[in-house]
């Protein structure tokens, strides 16, 4: 199984740091119902997630700790 990460429309925050608001996807691998943080954050410091209605955020911290917020 596989986790999909898609970037926002443009305007929205995306965890990209070089300013690119093209549209991209990839697929990230689930072992089992565990993802490796290292694939998830490979290549941005921030990814947004869709829960129902509600977006949030998933960073990560230079001190490498995990920040969720709404």
């Amino acid at each position: 199984m596989n986790l999909s990460e898609t970037k926002p429309p443009r305007g929205e925050q995306s965890g990209n740091s070089n300013g690119d608001s093209g549209d991209t996807s990839r697929s990230v691998p689930m072992r089992g119902n565990r993802f490796d943080s290292r694939d998830i954050f490979q290549s941005a410091r921030e990814i947004t997630i869709a829960h129902g209605e509600d977006t949030y955020r998933l960073r990560l911290t230079a001190q490498n700790k995990l920040i969720l917020t709404k």
